[in-house]
This record gives C-alpha cells, structure tokens and sequence, in this order.
C-alpha cells in the first residue's frame, strides 16, 4: 500500500514538474518575442543623422508600434505621447504599411492639444525602413489650406464683384438700343451707363492696388517724407466728395514728423481713411485729421461723426470686400477693398492701423508708423516744436482715437 502511494505522489510531482516547465517555455518564449518586438537595436546606419536634419516631423516605429525616435516637432505636433503614437489613423495607417511593405500618405486632421478645439492640417507619408521600422513624416499644411481658402475666397468675390457693374452695363446698352428714338432716355440710359463704367473703373484699380501692395512687402522708392505733405495731399485729393456734401475737413499741422516709405502709397492710405470718412457721413458734419507722437512712433487719426460701427462690424472692417452697409456702398461706388488696402500699406511700411467706433457716435481710423529721422537746420525749431505740441484731435469728439488696436 506504501509502494502504491509513492508511486502516484511521485507521478503526480512529475506531472507538475512537467507543467512547470511548460509554462517556464512558454513565458520564455513570449518574452523573447516581446523583446523581438519592442527592439532597443540600433536603428539603421545613418537614420538618426538623417532624420535631425529633416524639416518634418519624424517618427520611427518598432514591430511592437512604440517610438523609438521622435524628433521635436512630432511632439510638438502631438503626435507621439510616451512611447506611442497619439493617432488612431497613424496607427492604422503603420500597421498597413508594415504588412505590404508599400509607402502610404494620408491627409488628416489633429487636435493641437489634449483639450484644444483647434486643428492642424497634416500630411503623412509612411514607408517601411528595413524588416523592423516604419518611418513616419508629417507636415503642416494648415497655412497653405488658409491661404488657399483666401485665394479661392478672394476669387470668388471678385468674380461677383466684376459680374454686376459689367451686368448692368449689358442691360443698358441693350435699353439704350431699344430706346433710341427717345433722347430723353437714352440720355438717362448713358448717365447710368457711365456710373457703372466708373465703379467697374475702380474695382479694377483697387484689386491691382491691393495685388501690388500685398506682393510688395518692402515699398520702393522709400524716402523721408514729412508727414504734412502726406496730410495734405491726402486731403486736397478728397476735398471735392468732402464740398460736394458739405462736410467740413479739419487738419492739424504737422510738419516737425517724418516718415520713412512710399509717398504715393502713404498717401493712398491717408486719403483711402478720409474718403471712407467722407462716404460714411451725413451731410454737413465734421471729418478732422490729427498728429500725434507715441514714443518712437508718429499716430494719424482720421475722425469722423458718421454712422459709426458695432463691435463685430469693426472687427471685420479690413476685411476684403466686407462693406458695412451694402447700399450706401453702392450709392457711393465704393468697393469694400479700400481699408483693406490701407492695412497692407500701413504693414509694408512698418506699422499698424487701430480703430475705435460706436453706433451712431462715429468712427476713429488710426494710422501708427515708426518715425524717420531728418536733420532740421534750425534746432531752434525744435525746441519751438517741443514747447508747442500740434493739436492732437481736431475733432471734439468723446472718445481716445489712440485705443488698442483690434486684431483682424
């Protein structure tokens, strides 16, 4: 009975020394290949130096997809968290091109941060690297996509633009024909006729304004210009819309500043505010136009009492063809491109434009541009012109024409 009992406790030892070392095998084996997997083998000859100098974000991918290499911009993307990629679609994308071998590219969009609503545009290219890596290289293509929404934007409104004054010219000569045994109405026909000529006139003008001004990002012919001679020009080219609705232009004199750039584009500017100013009053009011000195920089203030703005409408005031009121733009041929072309002016030279407004309180345009030095051959006059500073604000209005700017 003691031999029979040996036997089976002897028989069931072995049988858990079997299992044990079936077990002991097969943990064994699995963390080989785990390790086969996650490799910490050097990566391919030459990878590493390659990869530093790449513009890209870089990824490198193991067999057991952890990161292996990441540059700074992969993080800085949030692509890579820890040791892992932090996309889904890379992710997929990885384990497809480790089993065909085959390059993929993808486009798509990633959050820039854990709780963040805005997105980058990528485009990913992945391709196998040796029997153990994958690569992976992103770009950011969010700012070519912007600038081809503004380009395809900007086409479209121009289109339409062009459309309705070369429309109603159509119609016109058409009505012209058809009535042309009354003088009457084909002298009416023409009158009308020559308005939409005009306004198409001025559209073309200012779309080829605003193309030059936006490609020219450092003005030709710069020189030291006083800001007088800018201020006056600028008022003397509006002064027949001011008299012909009788509003009164007011400007400080300003002679002891000077600017560095383009006159004919500084100008343009200037004149752009006053005549925005003058198509946006009521007839028998106030335009003024003031100097002021901000440290370094020299402040144009350009003052109106016109139907002012709401705080929406004057954060998209520069935007192109963006008109505050549609039918006083029509009335008036204006073409929704001029502060837009007084902004890139105003940049290209170095400066900036602010704007304040209220609902029927009016509107105040600021110009704010770096101040040029010139030699006086008086410093006598200087001294004069230190102890008496110029008129800020011409016009007596109830607000600081030099409030923050508003970002557009």
């Amino acid at each position: 009975m003691d031999v029979v009992l040996a036997a089976i406790l002897s028989g069931v030892l072995g049988l858990a020394i079997g299992i044990a070392g079936v077990l002991a095998y097969r943990l064994s084996e699995r963390a080989r290949q785990s390790e086969d997997l996650h490799s910490e083998h050097e990566l391919p000859e030459g990878l590493s130096e390659v990869l530093a100098v790449l513009p890209s974000a870089a990824i490198v991918v193991d067999a057991g997809d952890d990161v292996v290499k990441a540059s700074p911009t992969a993080y800085t993307f949030g692509l890579v968290r820890g040791h892992a990629l932090a996309s889904e679609k890379l992710l997929d994308l990885v384990g497809r091109v480790r089993q065909r071998g085959l390059i993929e590219e993808l486009d798509f969009e990633h959050a820039r941060g854990p709780a963040s609503k805005s997105v980058r545009l990528l485009h990913a290219r992945i391709a196998p690297v040796g029997p153990r890596y994958v690569l992976v290289l992103c770009d950011d293509h969010t700012e070519a996509r912007r600038v081809e929404d503004i380009r395809r934007d900007f086409v479209a409104n121009v289109s339409h633009e062009l459309k309705t004054p070369i429309g109603a010219i159509s119609l016109l000569a058409e009505a012209v024909s058809d009535a042309s045994d009354d003088a009457e109405a084909v002298k009416r026909f023409g009158e009308r006729m020559q308005r939409e000529s005009r306004r198409l006139s001025s559209l073309v003008k200012e779309i080829i304004d605003l193309s030059r001004v936006q490609d020219d990002d450092t003005p030709d012919n710069r020189e030291l210009i006083p800001i007088g001679s800018i201020l006056h020009e600028a008022v003397d080219r509006s002064r027949f819309a001011a008299e012909t609705k009788r509003i009164r232009l007011s400007l400080a004199e300003s002679d002891e500043w000077y600017v560095s750039g383009n006159f004919e584009l500084l100008v343009t500017a200037v004149r752009n505010l006053v005549e925005n100013a003058i198509n946006y009053s009521n007839a028998d009011t106030h335009v003024g136009i003031g100097v002021r000195q901000e440290g370094e920089m020299v402040a144009i203030a350009v003052t109106d009492q016109g139907i002012g703005l709401s705080k929406e409408a004057a954060a998209r005031v520069f935007e192109r063809f963006y008109r505050v009121d549609p039918a006083r733009s029509r009335q008036t041929g204006g073409t929704g491109l001029g502060l837009s072309i007084v902004k890139h002016i105003i940049a290209n030279h170095g400066g900036e434009v602010r704007v304040w407004s209220q609902p029927d309180h009016g509107s105040t345009f600021t110009l704010v541009l770096p101040i040029g030095e010139a030699v006086h051959d008086d410093p006598a006059e200087d001294d004069q012109a230190e102890n008496d500073p110029a008129d800020d604000d011409p016009v007596d209005t109830p607000h600081d024409p030099t409030a923050e700017p508003i970002d557009h």
